[in-house]
């Protein structure tokens, strides 16, 4: 019995394994089993988030149970969690989102509109060439901004054009 603790504590003192200690108030992860074709979170299977949080631990329950905060949402969740199923939360100031907000219509919907055009570019094919444009959305990042036609954009909002429009038609017309 001594010679296989003895050989546990080795593994253990190898990894430089230390026990994990939060405080009330601090932020911690919650770990979520994944279970296959089940989905969870809006993801299935293996894309299925592992932690989920931040949560705030609100009382410290013996020596390795703590009672977290947990959102409406999981209320049928028990609030008390063994400390494998907790991970440190390290605050970091760019994983604050600020949302705006969204106008909703009667019907709670909403139109996305754009604010405008950040680049241009043509896509070539086999025998025609498109013109696209990036379009930066209302809400949205730049990271978050699409191609689209440039045709159909000028169609539905010419104002993102301005005199770039009026310049085209100025010459189409002398033209004819």
């Amino acid at each position: 019995m001594k010679v296989a603790q003895d050989r546990q504590k080795s593994y253990v003192d190898v990894r430089k394994r230390r026990d994990l200690e939060f405080e009330v108030g601090d932020f911690v992860f919650l770990r979520i089993s994944p279970w296959k074709r089940i989905m969870r979170f809006g993801k299935k299977g293996k894309l299925s988030p592992r932690y989920i949080g931040p949560y705030k631990i609100l009382e410290r329950i013996g020596a390795v149970a703590y009672r977290l905060e947990l959102p409406k949402e999981l209320s049928r969740l028990h609030d008390v969690f063994h400390v494998s199923m907790l991970r440190n939360y390290i605050s970091d100031p760019s994983h604050v989102l600020v949302a705006e907000p969204i106008k909703l219509k009667e019907d709670l919907t909403y139109v996305e509109e754009p604010v405008q055009i950040v680049d241009r570019r043509e896509q070539v094919l086999q025998n025609k060439t498109i013109s696209l444009v990036k379009v930066l959305w209302r809400g949205h990042t730049i990271e978050e901004a699409t191609w689209e036609s440039e045709e159909v954009m000028r169609m539905q909002y010419p104002h993102l054009f301005g005199k770039e429009k009026e310049q085209t038609t100025l010459t189409l017309s002398k033209d004819k």
